[in-house]
């Protein structure tokens, strides 16, 4: 029962902070190289959530072959940036992970 006042208690404060901005969106004009400047917010805030799990998942700095993370971040960066298509980024990414921690499981 107390977990699902938590989540209850989690949803009402993300919706009250997050309702006025979205309510008043409709009668605040924004400058259009502020609305440009938005664009990048999504990119910039996955990239900070990735790059550390994929380079310090143990909080040490891991940059090698045997990283299957990064073999994984590497070959979904180039599939993405070829193809530009996301379904297939993160099934290539995946599989590339998958198949490399296979390779280096003892």
């Amino acid at each position: 029962m107390n977990e699902l006042w938590l989540i209850s208690g989690m949803a009402v404060v993300t919706f009250a902070i997050r309702y006025p901005i979205v309510a008043m969106s409709g009668r605040l004009k924004m400058a259009p190289w502020f609305l440009q400047l938005l664009c990048y917010v999504p990119p910039t805030v996955l990239t900070a959530i990735v790059v550390p799990e994929v380079l310090m998942p143990n909080d040490v700095l891991w940059v090698d072959p045997t990283n299957a993370r990064l073999i994984g971040l590497l070959a979904a960066i180039g599939v993405g940036y070829w193809r530009k298509n996301l379904l297939l980024t993160i099934v290539v990414g995946m599989i590339v992970f998958l198949g490399w921690q296979w390779l280096l499981a003892p």
